[in-house]
C-alpha cells in the first residue's frame, strides 16, 4: 500500500512535495530517453539504407549468368485464338503456323428442365458412370433430392465428375436444367453418361443431350495433329501453348524471339537501385540551420564510406572483360546531379551488336571477373556481420540502445525505492508537526488563552 499525506498539511509543505522532488530526480532519465529515441531513429536509417543496399544486389542478380542475357518473348498473331508462355530454359527462336481446327471437349450432358432447384424432387436411388477408370457411383439420399442437392451429391462423390445447376430462359416452365461434365478434356477422359436410378420423384429426370469426349485437331505448320488437351506442352520446345479458340481455315503465326526489353529493364532495375542508395545519402547529407543532426546520418562517416565505394564501383574498369571494361561504354553514366543515367538507346544499340561482349562485361565467368561478381562483392563487403561498415553502425546503434535502456531501468529501480522512503519520512514529519500543534493547542487553552 502506497504512503500519502493529505492537504493542509501541518508542516506547510505542499502536499506534492514528494512529487515534485521525483520529477527533478527523473530529469536524467528523461535526457537518457532523448539520447536513445535519437539513437532508435538513426537505426532506422540505417535499416532503411541496408534494404536499399540488398536491393541493389537482387537487382542484378538476374543477369549474372549466361541466361540472363537470353530472355526470350513469344509473339502471337492472335492471342485470342493462340497463346502461350516461354521456358528460357529450353526455347528455341523460330517461328510456326498454327491452325486451330477443333479444341478438345470433355464429356458432358444436360437435363430436362425443372420448374426450380431446391424444391421439386427427383427421387432417390444413385447414378451410374461408365469411365476409363471403370464404373463410378453416386448414391442420392433423403438430402439430395432436389436438382441443388443432386449437384451436390455429384461434387462431392469424388468420381472425376462436376455438376451445375443453370437456367435456361428458352423453357419458361421448366427452366432449370443440371449439367454435368468429365473434370478432363480428351478421348482419354471418356464418360457414358449415366444409367439412372431415381425413384418416387415428383417427376422424371434424365439427360436432353450429351457430348462425348474427344480430342483437339490441329494443324502445325501445315501438318494436321490431333492433341488431347488444349494446354501443350511438347508442341513446340520451351512453349506451353494454350489453345484458346478453334478456328478452322485461319493460321496463326507464333514467334518466338530474343526479348532485348527486358535485359535492358533488368540493367535499367540496377541503375534505379544505385540512384535509391544515392539519394538517401544527399537526402542525409543535405544538411541546414533548421535540421536535427542527432536524428539523421548526416556526415556519417557510414555514408562516406558506401558512397566512395558505390562510386568507384561504377566507375571502375573491369580487368579482363573484353572490349567492354566500364558501365558508361553500355550508357550507365554519372549525372551533374551526383546519380546514374541510363541511356536505354545506347544500352540496346550495344546488345543488339555485340551481346556476348555485353555479356562477358556484365556476367563474366560469374565469381572472379564481371562486373557483377564485383558489384556482389562489394555490396556484400558493406553488408558483411563482421566487418561491413552498415553492418557495424546497426550493433554500434542497438548497443547504445542497449545500455540506455539498462540505465534507464537501474535507475527506475533506485527512484521506486526513494519515492518510498521520502513519502515514509514526509508522513513521519507531518505526524511529528501535528503532534506538536495539538501540544500547543492544549498548554494554550489550559493557561487561559495567554500568549506562549
Amino acid at each position: 500500500m502506497g504512503i500519502s499525506f493529505g492537504i493542509g498539511s501541518a508542516s506547510g509543505l505542499p502536499p506534492n512535495i514528494v512529487d515534485q522532488l521525483m520529477e527533478i530526480e527523473r530529469m536524467p532519465i528523461n535526457n537518457m530517453e532523448d539520447r536513445k529515441a535519437k539513437s532508435s531513429a538513426k537505426l532506422t536509417l540505417v535499416d532503411d539504407l541496408d534494404g536499399k543496399l540488398k536491393a541493389i544486389r537482387e537487382s542484378i542478380t538476374s543477369l549474372a549468368s549466361s541466361k540472363g542475357f537470353t530472355d526470350y518473348k513469344l509473339l502471337s498473331a492472335d492471342d485470342k485464338i493462340v497463346s502461350g508462355t516461354v521456358d528460357p530454359n529450353n526455347v528455341v527462336t523460330g517461328s510456326w503456323n498454327v491452325e486451330v481446327i477443333q479444341l478438345a471437349e470433355k464429356a458432358s450432358a444436360i437435363s430436362n428442365g425443372f420448374p426450380d432447384k431446391d424444391t421439386t424432387e427427383v427421387g432417390v436411388g444413385y447414378l451410374k458412370f461408365d469411365t476409363e477408370e471403370g464404373t463410378k457411383e453416386v448414391y442420392v439420399g433423403n438430402e439430395h433430392t432436389t436438382l441443388n442437392g443432386l449437384a451436390q451429391a455429384i461434387n462431392n462423390a469424388g468420381i472425376g465428375m462436376q455438376a451445375s445447376v443453370v437456367m435456361d430462359k428458352a423453357d419458361g416452365d421448366n427452366p432449370y436444367r443440371l449439367i454435368l461434365s468429365g473434370r478432363g478434356v480428351g478421348g482419354d477422359n471418356r464418360v457414358d453418361f449415366p444409367k439412372i436410378y431415381l425413384l418416387d420423384g415428383d417427376q422424371d429426370f434424365y439427360f436432353d443431350e450429351s457430348r462425348e469426349a474427344k480430342n483437339g485437331k490441329i494443324k502445325l505448320d501445315g501438318f494436321e495433329i490431333e492433341v488431347p488437351e488444349n494446354t501443350l506442352e511438347d508442341l513446340i520446345p520451351g512453349l506451353v501453348v494454350d489453345l484458346k479458340q478453334a478456328a478452322p481455315g485461319r493460321t496463326i503465326n507464333l514467334t518466338v524471339q530474343e526479348d532485348r526489353e527486358m535485359v535492358a529493364g533488368k540493367a535499367k532495375g540496377f541503375v534505379e537501385s544505385v540512384n535509391a542508395v544515392l539519394s538517401f545519402i544527399q537526402q542525409q547529407n543535405a544538411l541546414n540551420e533548421k535540421s536535427d543532426t542527432s536524428r539523421t546520418l548526416g556526415g556519417d562517416q557510414v555514408l562516406r564510406t558506401v558512397e566512395m565505394r558505390l562510386r568507384n564501383l561504377v566507375q571502375g574498369t573491369v580487368v579482363g572483360a573484353g572490349p567492354i571494361q566500364n558501365l558508361s561504354q553500355i550508357g550507365i553514366t554519372f549525372n551533374r546531379s551526383g546519380t546514374l543515367e541510363f541511356n536505354e538507346e545506347k544500352f540496346n544499340t550495344v546488345l543488339a551488336k555485340a551481346p556476348t561482349e555485353v555479356q562477358q562485361f556484365l556476367a563474366g565467368d560469374g565469381i572472379n571477373t564481371g562486373f557483377i561478381p564485383r558489384l556482389r562483392t562489394t555490396v556484400n563487403g558493406l553488408m558483411d556481420n563482421f566487418y561491413g561498415p552498415v553492418a557495424n553502425k546497426r550493433k554500434s546503434l542497438q548497443s547504445e540502445i542497449d545500455r540506455a535502456d539498462q540505465r534507464i531501468e537501474s535507475i527506475e529501480r533506485h527512484l521506486a525505492t526513494k519515492e518510498q522512503s521520502l513519502k515514509r519520512k514526509f508522513a513521519n514529519l507531518e505526524e511529528t508537526m501535528s503532534r506538536l500543534q495539538g501540544q500547543a493547542s492544549m498548554v494554550q487553552a489550559k493557561l487561559g488563552g495567554a500568549k506562549g
